[in-house]
């Protein structure tokens, strides 16, 4: 893969994760890269051992549900680095556990706000940025298998996933004619923090017995096999690849 030096890449959800081990491929090919979470204590590490190996990283405070977060994410970008390339949403939030007659409405609002409206948002400003810089960039959405598949006692998660395929499709039939690609990634069990919390509330003997062998590889994935295939996506070896659904999963989806 070609290197991607002087570019400029923006990952959100990148304190943990799989948009962590994102943020660090990225770094890796050459490109500077602007941290964005809530978080802020763990962005602040990952920019210090991104600079320690030489890398270019910047920080930002965010929530992807709010539009003035999302409008200033995208600003200190520009003004940073002078530029915005590749654009990764990979915030989410997975919610509860629960049955669709005791999910809290609050808890489907929250699920939807940051899933679904925090995709939106992300790309407004960002594909606003790369046209109005009038050059050619990549955003890759971060789905899951949960984007096509259901999962019982998971509707608000499912449903927010489900909801990105359609938002993906659009918005590359809007850009692709203006020189920006749009794909979303969809992994399936990635061991992340979020997956561990996930394994959890399901229970090690349903993960192990029921979910993990339906993996064709019998193994959950690691955040870094996907930041390969989302920096992949971005780079010019993807260049007639757009709107499209890449699925990660290790042969999960083929089983189910």
């Amino acid at each position: 893969m070609a290197s991607m030096e002087g570019r400029v890449a923006l990952i959100t959800g990148a304190s943990s994760g799989i948009g962590r081990s994102t943020a660090v491929a990225f770094s890796s090919r050459g490109a500077s890269v602007v941290l964005a979470a809530r978080r802020e204590n763990e962005l602040k590490l990952l920019a210090q051992e991104i600079e320690a190996n030489g890398g270019k990283a910047s920080c930002v405070v965010t929530d992807v549900s709010i539009a003035a977060d999302v409008d200033r994410m995208v600003v200190h970008a520009i003004q940073t680095f002078g530029r915005l390339d590749y654009a990764v949403n990979n915030a989410g939030y997975e919610g509860i556990v629960a049955s669709i007659t005791k999910l809290p409405e609050e808890t489907w609002d929250r699920v939807m706000d940051i899933n679904v409206k925090g995709t939106y948002l992300c790309l407004k400003y960002e594909a606003k940025a790369m046209l109005d810089a009038k050059q050619n960039g990549a955003i890759v959405n971060v789905g899951s298998v949960n984007s096509f598949l259901g999962g019982a006692y998971f509707p608000a998660y499912c449903a927010s996933k489900h909801a990105l395929i359609g938002l993906t499709s659009s918005v590359s039939a809007e850009l692709a004619p203006q020189g920006i690609r749009v794909n979303l990634i969809c992994p399936g069990f990635i061991d992340t923090p979020m997956h561990q919390r996930g394994r959890q509330l399901l229970g090690d003997a349903i993960y192990d017995q029921k979910l993990l062998p339906r993996v064709h590889l019998r193994r959950a994935g690691r955040p870094d096999e996907i930041a390969k295939a989302i920096v992949f996506l971005c780079s010019e070896d993807a260049s007639y690849i757009t709107g499209s659904t890449l699925t990660p999963d290790g042969g999960l989806t083929l089983t189910l």
